[in-house]
């Protein structure tokens, strides 16, 4: 397989771009090999610029739940920018937009539109501690919840990829807030409360963890973060940047039942363009500015090109039928993977909700970050390059999850379970 146009832009960018990407895990450097650069993307697949095409299981980690280039997405887009593509002030898109999301997912009884899921994240933890008068929040260990510097403490994905328990540049002061429990340990939540009464502004969390891998909530487990919660007057918040419109069509909050205070959300409801957003409780909401003392701008926040390909995207995603092909498409390639791995006498798990899943080249289970970290991270480095070879696009890293969209074949799918077969053999 030919990479050589590849490399040459790749060293081209490390002159000029930080290691020579701009996000540390697209440059592969956990599984030993140069990241690819992608020239194209067509429903299930991507083409890089040495003209080699590969079955797409990032999805722009994520957003690309219809795939590539989906036609109905171009057409909003297209017809949006028409018109222009920003303008600093107020359009209808942006109330439609808000409206959509809230009907999908009613606990946003109001909507704050940004640019990207750090950003709803690092809004919502403000607006928390703004409306509680309270400093301290909880997250789990190895949960990501973006780059804002109280939330570089014990986060996961490309921050586990790189192996880097926090971050140089983040003073002792802002992350001296921040309590990590692990995930799925409702017991250290309690310990929490207990020794710090009445200081605990929000916990965060991602219902479904999918920044060390995917790990599944254990049964109980969100609706005890619920009710410790509300015992304790703390704000609820589920961080469904990845789980919206993900795991189902209201996110992990409508699958399992659970109603946060607050809810920041991103990629899918940006229909592969740059948009996140953050939404809860009216009262808490109503301690934003202009109509409360909470500030937080954006220029490019509603942008009204991201608003039209996310409400397209909505639209198109609410059709009956759609979550359950995802399903389907998500066990088959689930069962696929797991076989293969037995097949091939490899220790390993998979776990799944919905079109997400992480293949953990361990025995299991993993239920937290810790039990994550026993994955053999060397042994997955030669399977992710044997099955880019095989043209299979894996996300990069142990502790990511690969997404299903759908516009994923049955045979897609069985292509890559031949593959992990042969590449787990090696």
């Amino acid at each position: 397989m030919k990479t050589s146009r590849s490399e040459a832009i790749f060293a081209r960018a490390q002159e000029i771009i930080p290691g020579g990407v701009n996000s540390p895990v697209r440059a592969c450097r956990s599984v030993g090999t140069g990241p690819l650069f992608i020239a194209a993307g067509s429903a299930a697949t991507v083409t890089d610029v040495d003209g080699n095409q590969y079955i797409d299981m990032i999805g722009s980690w994520g957003p690309l739940i219809l795939g590539h280039n989906h036609p109905e997405i171009i057409e909003a887009i297209t017809t949006t920018m028409a018109h222009g593509t920003s303008f600093g002030a107020p359009t209808e898109i942006e109330v439609t937009f808000a409206e959509t999301l809230r009907a999908a997912v009613p606990s946003m009884e109001m909507v704050r539109a940004v640019s990207s899921g750090t950003e709803a994240t690092m809004s919502a933890l403000r607006l928390a501690r703004g409306a509680t008068g309270r400093a301290k929040i909880i997250k789990a260990d190895g949960g990501y919840h973006g780059h804002a510097d109280c939330l570089l403490v014990a986060a996961g994905s490309g921050a586990a990829t790189l192996g880097i328990p926090g971050s140089a540049g983040v003073p002792a002061g802002a992350a001296q807030d921040t309590l990590v429990v692990p995930y799925n340990d409702l017991a250290a939540v309690e310990r929490c409360f207990a020794d710090h009464p009445a200081q605990i502004a929000a916990i965060i969390i991602e219902p479904v963890a999918g920044n060390m891998g995917l790990v599944v909530p254990a049964q109980g487990y969100l609706q005890g973060l619920r009710d410790l919660c509300t015992k304790h007057g703390t704000i609820l918040i589920f961080d469904e940047v990845m789980t919206g419109f993900r795991v189902a069509f209201g996110g992990a909050q409508a699958l399992y039942g659970i109603k946060p205070d607050l809810t920041t959300i991103g990629k899918i409801i940006g229909g592969g363009l740059p948009a996140a957003a953050f939404g809860g409780r009216a009262d808490i909401m109503r301690n934003l500015a202009p109509l409360g003392s909470v500030y937080q701008a954006g220029t490019l926040s509603g942008n009204p090109v991201a608003m039209a390909a996310g409400v397209r995207a909505m639209q198109i995603l609410a059709r009956p039928g759609t979550y359950e092909r995802l399903e389907v498409a998500g066990q088959r390639l689930a069962d696929g993977l797991l076989s293969a791995a037995r097949d091939a006498g490899v220790p390993a798990c998979v776990n799944r909700v919905g079109s997400m899943l992480t293949l953990f080249l361990c025995d299991g289970p993993v239920t937290d970050y810790a039990s994550a970290k026993l994955a053999d991270t060397t042994r997955f480095a030669s399977f992710f390059r044997a099955m880019r070879a095989a043209g299979v696009f894996l996300p990069p890293s142990q502790f990511e999850a690969m997404f299903v969209s759908l516009a994923h074949t049955d045979q897609q799918l069985d292509h890559i379970i031949a593959a992990a077969r042969t590449a787990l053999r090696s």
